[in-house]
């Protein structure tokens, strides 16, 4: 399985009892927007905040964003519910929290099959993700990535992970080391996206950036983020440089080069370009398209 070839660089968390936010959500660039049925919600508000995100994906437009919402979960009464409507209203992923098996995305699967059938959606159309909270979705990490053809990422979400550890979050993240690189390699040997956790200290821009390079190093698809301030600072620090684009520009030269001659060996400088070069020269294209560094025809854009 594979997830469909996007960017997703910044999933921002939408509390789903906020009108103005789940309103103006589109607005920011962001490449996922997650509407947040589950802790973000009183439960008091869990029926309303299930309808006011329904009522919006009819009516709002988000653009290009992928949308996702993380229902709540199975151990509650809105599980059922939340999937339902989500389903009809025509989301693109469905985001479980606390995963620890694959059982429990099979269940999740079961459901959502049988609520595109029901409203008339296309069976297979709603993906899924999940997200990664405990010791024990940790360690089942890869049969939870691998548990679905609709899977598009999993995600490590740092809160609970840590108090199910006896821990709490620090400063320099070295109680995720673990959990980022299990769960990074899962995502990776399901060839699914890979979403580090959120950083919630607003005023400490100079460590959100640290985290953020430090998890692009690793190789994570993106970061969640619960302020629209954390967009730019993640978009940054994913943009590819002048020498990247450069050399990827190269190897999609060397590409439509070898189309013209209908040659199956692509070559660079005399030297073969295998696939992996290829992958990653696509990708640096669409960060550098995504951040306006390139013209329509691939030129690089000098500042």
């Amino acid at each position: 399985m594979a997830a469909d070839e996007r960017l997703r660089r910044t999933m921002m968390f939408v509390p789903g009892n906020n009108p103005g936010l789940i309103k103006d959500a589109g607005i920011f660039g962001v490449d996922s927007i997650m509407f947040d049925l589950e802790d973000a919600v009183n439960m008091n508000e869990k029926d309303s905040a299930r309808y006011l995100v329904y009522e919006a994906l009819q009516t709002f437009d988000y653009g290009n964003a992928e949308l996702v919402v993380r229902i709540n979960g199975l151990d509650t009464p809105f599980y059922e519910n939340d999937i339902k409507a989500m389903v009809k209203a025509g989301i693109d992923v469905i985001r479980l929290p606390k995963t620890e098996s694959a059982d429990m995305v099979h269940e999740l699967e079961n459901l959502v099959e049988a609520a595109e059938k029901e409203f008339g959606r296309e069976v297979g159309s709603t993906h899924l993700m999940a997200a990664i909270e405990s010791a024990m979705g940790v360690v089942n990490a890869y049969e939870i990535a691998s548990a679905s053809d609709r899977m598009i990422g999993i995600a490590l979400s740092a809160e609970d992970y840590t108090t199910d550890m006896k821990t709490h979050r620090y400063p320099d993240g070295r109680e995720l080391s673990y959990a980022r690189n299990a769960i990074l390699h899962a995502a990776r040997a399901a060839k699914i996206a890979a979403f580090d956790t959120v950083f919630t200290n607003l005023d400490d821009e100079e460590g959100f950036i640290r985290e953020t390079e430090y998890i692009h190093q690793l190789g994570f698809d993106g970061k969640s983020l619960i302020n629209p301030r954390q967009i730019a600072p993640v978009n940054k620090v994913y943009q590819p440089t002048q020498k990247e684009i450069v050399n990827a520009q190269n190897v999609m030269a060397a590409i439509e080069e070898a189309k013209r001659k209908g040659s199956g060996v692509i070559a660079m400088n005399g030297q073969m370009v295998d696939r992996p070069v290829v992958l990653r020269a696509e990708r640096v294209m669409m960060l550098a398209k995504a951040n306006n560094l390139i013209d329509a025809e691939g030129n690089y854009i000098e500042e």
